[in-house]
């Protein structure tokens, strides 16, 4: 129906939202009986709108086709149907918002994980990249909340959206899918935030990243790892051979690569950090992260007017720092650590 065109769809959808509502409002015994779409018809509706699969992984380039006469009207054709996708998405958004509120257990866990993976993967694909964000994050929201065994499924779900890239730009992005206003979510901002950083820079297995109260202490350890210099070692030797020196424009492309990376780690440290509830037995793990910050970030960045992207990650590095040494005053620290300086 969605891929219908744009007036066609838009009445057929309003009859189907009315009807729902209707059979909603008409329910005298509390049971509802509100169709509600199967995993495979949300995602070979994704994929009729233009997404690369139903699976939504790549099949390959796109093929166009036209003379450079008919640019200008194939151009309004993209306007069009650029507007006719907004809508369509949005009503699928919409629409499985209203499922998800209605008849909660409509989904098994199971199918709450992959409908999740499924719609963070549509919010990564260049081919639907008008899905309306403030509605995918309200259905994300609302599909979070419907998981019965939600300790159990929290790192299943994470290691598959952990899955969802290869790139740090758009895990970083996917985390920002999931807003800071419940606890369930901003659990899963923070589970997932480790989860991806330990990723990035391969240490998935030498963490102890599931273990309760330890995200600061692994937190630790990935920061002494996102030196600048160590993220040139890790990424340098896809540009540089052993034995030959860097040309500059290789080393500039390097630079920013390093710092683009360094940038979407910061980012989620951060996003670790705010998601923790801080108690006083934590200030001393929470002053060694801002000492690690400085010594292995702050400290090792030089701003340079030829290079905005170093003084952007400099930027980042001060406001965290900041953001953490406030934290720390409001973060009261346990007696043992006003004895330790009193003694010395």
């Amino acid at each position: 129906m969605l891929t219908w065109p744009p007036e066609t769809s838009s009445r057929a959808f309003g009859l189907l939202w009315d009807l729902s509502l209707d059979g909603l409002f008409r329910q005298s015994d509390g049971n509802t009986n509100l169709w509600c779409p199967s995993l495979r018809e949300v995602s070979a509706t994704f994929h009729n709108l233009g997404a690369h699969s139903p699976t939504l992984r790549p099949l390959g380039p796109t093929q166009h086709t036209g003379s450079e006469a008919s640019l200008s009207h194939s151009e309004q054709q993209d306007a069009l149907q650029e507007v006719a996708l907004d809508s369509s998405l949005n009503y699928i958004c919409k629409f499985l918002t209203l499922c998800a509120l209605a008849q909660p257990g409509a989904y098994t866990d199971q199918n709450l994980l992959d409908l999740i993976e499924l719609l963070c993967r549509a919010g990564l694909d260049t081919r639907l990249r008008l899905l309306p964000k403030t509605d995918l994050q309200q259905l994300l929201l609302q599909l979070l909340e419907n998981i019965r065994e939600w300790p159990e499924k929290l790192r299943q779900l994470c290691c598959a959206l952990s899955r969802a890239s290869d790139h740090h730009h758009n895990l970083l992005a996917l985390v920002q899918l999931f807003l800071d206003v419940s606890p369930r979510s901003r659990q899963l901002r923070g589970q997932l935030s480790l989860l991806v950083m330990a990723r990035l820079l391969n240490q998935q297995e030498r963490l102890s990243l599931w273990q309760e109260k330890a995200q600061l202490s692994s937190l630790c350890q990935l920061l002494s790892l996102m030196r600048p210099s160590s993220l040139r070692r890790y990424l340098g030797p896809e540009t540089v051979l052993p034995g030959q020196e860097q040309q500059p424009k290789a080393s500039a492309q390097l630079d920013h690569k390093v710092c683009y990376l360094c940038h979407s780690l910061l980012t989620l440290a951060g996003v670790v950090v705010s998601c923790q509830d801080l108690t006083p037995d934590q200030w001393g793990e929470l002053q060694l992260l801002c000492m690690q910050l400085d010594r292995h970030i702050n400290t090792h960045i030089r701003e340079s007017p030829q290079a905005m992207h170093q003084t952007t990650l400099k930027d980042l590095a001060a406001q965290t720092y900041i953001r953490w040494q406030e934290l720390l005053a409001h973060c009261q620290p346990q007696a043992q650590y006003f004895s330790l300086w009193e003694g010395v």
